[in-house]
């Protein structure tokens, strides 16, 4: 690994700020990573991650890099109670009239709460050398002169200097105004409206509660059906039922939320909320829309600043993506820095172009999914109803087919590449199969 400079600063203390300061940490003498929260030692929900008390996902693709940025993180979750299955054999799904058959495929699910993974993740970069975890430190501009970021201003006027400043701030960040106060334009923005809304609520896990399975997914059948809902083990013996839908079709208190989960047609899900204890309140969350910011497309850019996580792109949460990508563009970003040797123009473009590439084909299945409902707004992305037509019978194929199955599980988690789909021979696998499905 190359020694870029003596100082980096990441601003914000979440997925995406934890993993850039793992690159950062072993290519810069300091690093000091600020958040305006104040960041518990336990692992509890914090104010700053407004759908932490949600149910989160690290798809294949982001377990894989997260255990290459923090060797033995998956071991140490489930010793810390996080469960652990077998995507094939352990989730239950539902979709399109079936229960899915299970099958075995060696493609296997971690399942912490977000605040036990971003606390233990938290604990590993705190002993980093070299870095630093600043809490309640708000950060309210940018400092920099002849086109360079030359380190952060703090709200209560302090200032920082850096090589390179990592914004990892989340879609509610004010970069586009700090970049804006030095002179440089705002990348363009993809914003695909969904009105989605989910809420969750924990309960007691005793065996039996789920027979034949560790995990239930439903999914709906768009148009005409906008409800989903799940169920996920996670530490502390305790199931975290999350029910939501697309455009308002989803549960805002609790009698809604017992209402909601009475009309899913999983036997399993309505079976666990008769019988098991409920632990804690119904927690609500809206989301709007998701948005992504076009960085690779700029022409002027700052040196010495690169966004990451939800600073670029905030993916509509359902699909499990953000933390994924994050962590993905944070081993990218290490790449790049090796690669260059020092902070440039040419490593913001190649950094930039990179990210666009991880953030291509989730954006592409978000959008898509979200866009087989009418009320849905946006740019739709070209060729759509031909994608989301043809995902349909991969669907419909995989209650059947398991080598269809783990082939689309491996491509939505970003494993595969999407054009292992589009194979003659695949195609073929699919219409068969899609024939032979119920519903």
């Amino acid at each position: 690994m190359t020694r870029i400079g003596s100082a980096a600063v990441v601003v914000g203390a979440g997925i995406a700020g934890l993993t850039a300061a793992r690159t950062l940490a072993d290519r810069f003498d300091r690093v000091v990573v600020l958040d305006r929260d104040r960041l518990p030692d336990d692992p509890v929900p914090r104010r700053g991650v407004p759908q932490g008390e949600h149910g989160h996902v690290l798809l294949l693709a982001g377990q894989r890099a997260l255990e290459e940025l923090f060797p033995g993180l998956l071991d140490e979750l489930t010793a810390a109670g996080a469960a652990r299955f077998d995507m094939g054999m352990d989730l239950s799904i539902y979709r399109f009239g079936a229960v899915w058959s299970r099958i075995p495929t060696a493609q296997w699910l971690v399942t912490p709460s977000r605040a036990l993974l971003e606390t233990t993740v938290r604990q590993r970069v705190r002993k980093l050398p070299g870095v630093e975890v600043r809490e309640d430190s708000a950060v309210s501009g940018l400092i920099g002169a002849a086109g360079r970021i030359t380190g952060v201003r703090l709200a209560d006027g302090d200032t920082i200097g850096a090589d390179l400043v990592v914004d990892c701030t989340g879609r509610g960040g004010r970069s586009n105004r700090w970049l804006a106060e030095l002179g440089f334009p705002a990348p363009r923005v993809a914003e695909v409206t969904v009105n989605l809304g989910y809420a969750t609520r924990l309960y007691r896990r005793t065996p039996g509660d789920l027979p034949d399975a560790q995990a239930v997914l439903v999914l709906p059948d768009p148009p005409r059906e906008t409800r989903t809902g799940g169920v996920l083990p996670i530490e502390g013996d305790q199931w975290m039922v999350t029910l939501g839908g697309w455009h308002d079709g989803f549960p805002r208190d609790l009698e809604s939320f017992e209402r909601h989960g009475r009309e899913l047609p999983h036997p399993g899900l309505v079976r666990l909320l008769e019988r098991a204890e409920p632990v804690s309140d119904v927690v609500v969350y809206q989301f709007p829309a998701s948005r992504r910011r076009h960085f690779e497309e700029l022409r002027e850019r700052p040196v010495g600043y690169l966004a990451l996580g939800d600073a670029i792109c905030s993916f509509n949460p359902i699909y499990g993506q953000g933390m994924t990508c994050a962590s993905m563009e944070a081993v990218a970003l290490g790449e790049l820095l090796d690669r260059h040797g020092r902070i440039t123009d040419a490593l913001s473009a190649d950094y930039y172009r990179r990210a666009a590439a991880i953030l291509a084909t989730p954006w592409q299945f978000a959008a898509g999914a979200d866009f087989a409902y009418p009320q849905t707004k946006g740019v739709r992305p070209r060729g759509i109803r031909l994608l989301n037509a043809y995902s349909r019978r991969i669907q419909r194929a995989s209650i059947v087919d398991p080598q269809v199955r783990e082939v689309f599980m491996s491509v939505q988690h970003l494993v595969l590449d999407p054009a292992v789909l589009r194979r003659p021979s695949m195609v073929l696998k699919v219409l068969r199969a899609a024939r032979r499905a119920p519903g």
